[in-house]
């Protein structure tokens, strides 16, 4: 890799460390500059998880005491989350680069999607479901969960504002048990799938180690300065850049 190649994804990482302490959507940063650095697209993609999951682990620990509820349903879906994580990293690491380029774009599509108009839906789910959730609705929490978990190792942009959004529709009220267990969950499909990446040898291990060290720093700061940053002034950032990047990688696969 060359000095700017080493430049850009300590720019990128950094700033997507920034981006997920505040507002999420640090991978639509750090994914692209792999891959213009010259790494090929599915170990870009498996890198992108290595170097992002450090910052799922500082906040799943920020919200450990919020952790003691829904004791049940977390047990039930941690176990969902590996089986999903563990089978999304198989599909990928059999998909070729060029075919993973080829659908990048799509899957950056429902990131973007995910993240505009998400808390929306969250929010219109969580305001029409009312009593207690019953067994049917965590069985179908699970299944869902498994889908979830399945695009999560394989991709995992926008499953955060997914998963907020079906817990909401199951009966979850309270927003920071809501975001607790869904970090829990994001540590676990992301752990599952680092361990496969690592094992096939998927890992660009130069960038990537480059990349935790930035994005460590960056969500650290980012998570001191969150509060005096305007949280939807971020938030509209990430989506210009959100859907800046589906614009460049429709070009890329399809129109260059």
């Amino acid at each position: 890799m060359s000095p700017a190649d080493i430049a850009l994804i300590l720019v990128a990482a950094f700033a997507g460390g920034v981006l997920n302490a505040v507002a999420g959507g640090g991978s639509f940063l750090a994914l692209p500059a792999l891959i213009t650095a010259g790494v090929p697209a599915v170990s870009a993609n498996a890198t992108t998880a290595l170097a992002l999951w450090p910052g799922s682990v500082a906040s799943t620990l920020a919200y450990r005491e919020d952790l003691d509820q829904e004791k049940q349903l977390r047990v039930a879906l941690a176990i969902t989350s590996i089986a999903g994580g563990i089978g999304g990293a198989l599909l990928l690491l059999g998909t070729s680069n060029a075919s993973f380029l080829r659908l990048l774009p799509w899957l950056m599509l429902i990131a973007s999607v995910m993240f505009t108009f998400g808390g929306a839906i969250a929010r219109r789910l969580g305001a029409v479901t009312h009593g207690p959730r019953s067994s049917r609705a965590t069985a179908i929490a699970c299944g869902l969960q498994l889908v979830i978990a399945t695009y999560g190792g394989y991709f995992g942009g926008g499953m955060g504002i997914m998963m907020l959004a079906y817990l909401a529709a199951i009966g979850m009220t309270n927003i920071h048990a809501m975001n607790g267990l869904k970090s829990l969950l994001a540590v676990i499909i992301n752990g599952v799938a680092i361990v496969a990446f690592v094992v096939d040898g998927a890992i660009a291990w130069r960038p990537g180690l480059i990349m935790i060290a930035a994005a460590m720093s960056g969500g650290w700061i980012g998570a001191r300065v969150a509060r005096r940053v305007p949280v939807r002034a971020v938030r509209v950032l990430v989506m210009i850049v959100g859907w800046s990047m589906t614009a460049y990688f429709f070009w890329r696969a399809y129109y260059r």
